[in-house]
């Protein structure tokens, strides 16, 4: 018979699971507790506009580890589209000071010269340090099956990165720009309002634009929901199931190994092998009562900063509305947002390129800000109504300020808050890609096995600050490599 594999969670991580354990002969089911796949990737439509609450751009899209994995899993395929954005982000500051972040290092490089000239050297030395973390490739086999050879194969070509992480992996990008002694106020003012003003990795700065410059971080037209249905496709055409609206409240445990599950109505689902791609506090300290902790997951979850959940408010505007950034930013101080006072600004995606997300002529627009989970917390009821409505309405007003006269065309406007963040996902406090990428661990991992517990892995963005797709289905794959491990079998990956 079959070994049979659980997996809890139907986003990326547990549908890359999913999609390698059928395609290695194992009897496989993935437990979701929302009503649709993908997890933190998703996306919904209220009057035929599609609002999109997660992709913006995916690492691999055109070669290397990642991106064979997005091709084993159907993410990318023959009729995929994929869309290569000039610009990354267009930021501007209460003064409409407009500062512009280019996907190809070269052109941007030339652009702050042009502003900067008395920084052209600091500037090219920047921009040298992006260029080298373009050689960064992932590791196609989890830790557990490396083999020396696998890390000196690499070193000739990861010898640059190497020296990038010693030189700034313990750096804040406060600690980065101060280091690069910029000269030039506006540069100065907009780098440090970005990326300065909280603990964020200098590390995760240099290596923002390497993958766009490789044209390997494009946008997949059609965005999330297309995405995680393409996955689910091809696990059901591998012969594993996937059962919606199904809520794991704990983990079987028999002699210190994995047995199954239970659902939150009772229902026993016994396992050979479980894997969670869940929320890891979740599931460590709720799933599995705690029983088993190492001291590297206790420090992280007592002591590694999550990231800020996220207010989104959509709206469907009938009318083209063209922008020319995907990604605008205002960095205003002051503002008030429904109860909230965006420490960072704000962000606007203008959907306009794509021409899936609403209807012809029409356009899909998402403004997103963060919001402190304690704000939401305990909000409940008319008050948490009323606070969405004034939402709606001094979101509007900004909106307006970006594009005037757009209100009278605005037909659609939907808010989602943190509270809608966790409801589908149950992710903690909102936190929906974990834990915030510091220089305390931009360079630390998780791991995947926990201590003295047998046929159970850890997968998912939780193990990797930063979180994103990319590493949660890396992780989804290399939960399978591991399990074939054990059982002797070869493993495959391109049925």
């Amino acid at each position: 018979m079959k070994k049979k594999i659980t997996i809890i969670g139907g986003g990326i991580a547990g549908l890359s699971a999913g999609i390698y354990s059928a395609m290695n002969g194992f009897n496989t089911e993935i437990l979701e507790m929302h009503n649709v796949a993908g997890g933190q990737c998703t996306a919904w439509e209220r009057k035929k506009y599609r609002f999109d609450y997660c992709l913006h751009w995916l690492v691999g899209t055109s070669k290397g580890a990642f991106h064979e994995i997005w091709k084993e899993t159907n993410v990318i395929n023959n009729e995929t589209e994929i869309i290569d954005h000039e610009v990354f982000s267009q930021i501007f500051d209460k003064d409409r000071n407009e500062f512009t972040i280019y996907t190809n290092i070269e052109r941007w490089e030339k652009y702050l010269i042009n502003m900067a000239p008395e920084d052209t050297k600091t500037i090219r030395r920047m921009c040298n340090d992006m260029r080298k973390s373009a050689l960064l490739e992932p590791f196609s086999l989890p830790p557990e099956l490396r083999n020396p050879l696998d890390y000196i194969r690499i070193i000739p070509a990861m010898l640059p990165i190497l020296i990038l992480v010693k030189k700034f992996g313990r750096l804040t990008c406060r600690e980065y720009f101060n280091k690069l002694d910029f000269k030039n106020e506006k540069i100065k003012t907009f780098l440090f309002e970005l990326y300065g003003e909280r603990n964020f990795s200098a590390l995760g700065f240099i290596f923002m634009l390497g993958w766009f410059n490789q044209k390997n971080a494009g946008y997949i037209k059609g965005g999330s929901y297309p995405l995680a249905q393409r996955m689910v496709e091809k696990l059901e055409r591998l012969g594993g199931k996937i059962s919606y609206s199904k809520r794991v409240n704990k983990i079987i445990v028999e002699n210190n190994i994995a047995k199954g599950v239970i659902l939150t109505d009772g229902t026993t689902i016994s396992s050979d092998y479980v894997i969670s791609t869940a929320d890891g506090y979740t599931t460590i300290y709720k799933m599995l009562e705690g029983k088993y902790i190492s001291k590297k997951i206790d420090f992280a979850y007592k002591n590694w900063e999550l990231f800020t959940p996220l207010v989104q408010v959509s709206f469907g505007v009938n009318k083209m509305v063209k922008s020319e950034a995907p990604i605008i930013i205002n960095l205003s101080k002051g503002l008030k947002i429904g109860s909230t006072k965006p420490e960072y600004g704000y962000s606007i995606m203008n959907y306009s390129y794509d021409s899936t997300m609403a209807p012809d002529g029409k356009t899909s627009i998402v403004m997103r800000y963060e919001s402190p989970w304690k704000l939401w917390e305990n909000l409940e009821g008319e008050d948490y109504k009323n606070e969405k409505l004034q939402i709606e309405k001094d979101a509007t007003v900004l909106l307006e300020l970006e594009y005037p006269f757009i209100t009278k065309y605005i037909e659609v406007i939907d808010v989602a808050t943190p509270k809608t963040d966790v409801h589908f996902t149950g992710v903690k406090d909102g936190a929906y890609e974990g834990f915030m990428p510091s220089k305390e661990n931009m360079m630390k991992t998780l791991d995947m096995q926990l201590p003295k517990l047998k046929n159970f892995l850890m997968a998912g963005q939780w193990l990797f600050p930063g979180g994103g797709l990319p590493p949660s289905a890396q992780t989804g794959k290399w939960s399978i490599q591991l399990i074939c491990k054990k059982e002797k079998q070869r493993f495959i990956s391109d049925k």
